[in-house]
């Protein structure tokens, strides 16, 4: 039967996340849909703005992150229906043609908002941009786009030597470059391509190892010359291209799936099935993580939806084991690491996150964060530079969590808690709705408490 675990108390400034769950008898069944995939979300809202006629979004993700995308679009005069999951329209200005908005643009929480809409707002000449957020936001680092789009020829001014927000931002003519980045990281290669959109000439992108190609993707489903070197792990972009409105449908976001694949692993007698999640090979990294614990995943039913491999997920419990995690494998699970982490709690043995010192500068400092609130539920936790050590096979006890406004920590406390002894209380649970704002209704809706 299904009984309340969850108790959720409400004030004007956060959310408090009760979980407590039975002693005994708690499994967690039935079949779920995750939100629409976060990144592609934002994708088709900012080519649908710049691209000539009408483009539809079905099934894209209804968080704060893509509102966010939304409410800048708007402000440079897109026509973007209201948010929802069954279809937005977004009526293009064209390549080229986004207007200079009266005020600043509000990127909210949205990292990736930022970072890709300066490439388009650095290309468009004689208008002025100023873009800011919220104080996560403002103290997140934004050189890594800067710099190449500086080289390119972009005036671009902030704090901390132009490398916080707020930004501001004088449109220019750019100049078409060959980029090689120093980090695998699709926030900036896009950045750089949607740059390119509007700059004479091929602009190319090398990256040290393949990260997510959504941009990619899409790029060439609205129309544009784009072309992908996977032996260099390089992208071209040919400027001044027509850009055609579409109808994209997007599938769900392997992301949050994550949670569920994990929670699911480790509640005994567990077995959950996740549909319609996008299972893009740039984007798998998880499965192939929780493949080294030996966990018991299968993927069925796939099939390609808009250019995009989609698949239902099945999950059972299982004794996952200790692994090693790093090299070229972060980059395609570097937003899923959190989760990853509760599972080596569960896991026999040692697991060892490494190569991934990128999770010190997102909405929280990742490592130090899931290293501090794990500990202080009695786990075995060492934090090093790039990553975690995690002793694995011991036993959770329920204790008060900060959130630190991270939506990723938040959700991965909640699963941490469904295993642990005790109640768990998570400060700041409301930043799960920047990425999965229906994330506790589902967990109440697959626990399950079968009496003795």
């Amino acid at each position: 039967m299904n009984q309340s675990i969850i108790t959720i108390h409400s004030s004007h400034s956060q959310q408090q996340l009760v979980i407590d769950p039975p002693k005994a008898g708690l499994t967690l069944q039935g079949n779920l849909r995750v939100p629409g995939d976060k990144s592609i979300s934002h994708r088709a809202l900012m080519l649908g703005a710049i691209a000539q006629g009408k483009t539809r979004i079905q099934g894209g993700l209804l968080g704060e992150d893509p509102r966010s995308t939304a409410r800048c679009l708007r402000a440079m005069g897109a026509s973007i229906s209201e948010l929802n999951p069954q279809q937005v329209e977004v009526e293009g200005v064209g390549n080229g043609n986004l207007q200079e908005p009266d005020a600043v643009l509000d990127a909210g929480n949205s990292g990736t908002t930022v970072r890709l809409m300066l490439g388009l707002l650095a290309s468009s000449p004689q208008r002025f941009f100023v873009i800011s957020g919220d104080e996560s936001l403002r103290s997140r680092p934004m050189s890594r786009v800067v710099e190449p789009l500086k080289q390119m020829g972009a005036q671009i001014w902030g704090r901390q030597n132009n490398s916080r927000a707020p930004l501001a931002i004088q449109g220019q003519s750019l100049q078409a470059i060959d980029y090689t980045s120093p980090i695998a990281s699709a926030q900036v290669k896009s950045c750089i391509l949607l740059a390119g959109l509007m700059t004479e000439g091929r602009t190319t992108v090398t990256e040290p190892s393949l990260s997510r190609d959504h941009s990619e993707r899409m790029l060439a489903a609205f129309g544009a010359d784009i072309a992908t070197d996977a032996e260099t792990k390089s992208v071209t972009i040919q400027g001044k291209p027509t850009l055609k409105g579409q109808t994209i449908v997007v599938p769900g976001d392997i992301s949050s799936a994550a949670f569920w694949l994990v929670a699911a692993m480790i509640v005994p007698d567990s077995e959950l099935v996740i549909e319609n999640v996008g299972i893009n090979p740039t984007r798998t990294g998880i499965l192939d993580a929780l493949e080294r614990m030996e966990a018991d995943i299968a993927i069925e039913d796939q099939t390609l939806i808009a250019g995009e491999p989609v698949a239902n997920l099945r999950v059972r419990s299982c004794s996952l084991k200790g692994a090693e995690i790093g090299g070229n494998l972060i980059p395609r699970l570097i937003d899923e690491i959190p989760i990853i982490a509760v599972a080596a709690v569960f896991a026999q043995g040692r697991t060892l996150i490494k190569d991934a010192a990128e999770l010190r500068v997102k909405e929280s400092d990742r490592i130090a964060v899931m290293a501090s609130q794990l500990t202080k539920m009695g786990a075995k936790v060492t934090e090093r530079s790039d990553g975690l050590e995690i002793v694995g096979g011991g036993n959770l006890t329920g204790t008060e969590i900060e959130a630190y406004n991270d939506h990723r920590v938040a959700m991965s406390f909640a699963i941490a808690a469904l295993n642990a002894q005790g109640k768990t209380t998570i400060n700041g649970a409301q930043a799960a709705a920047i990425s999965y704002p229906d994330f506790f209704e589902n967990l109440q809706q697959i626990c399950q408490i079968n009496s003795l």
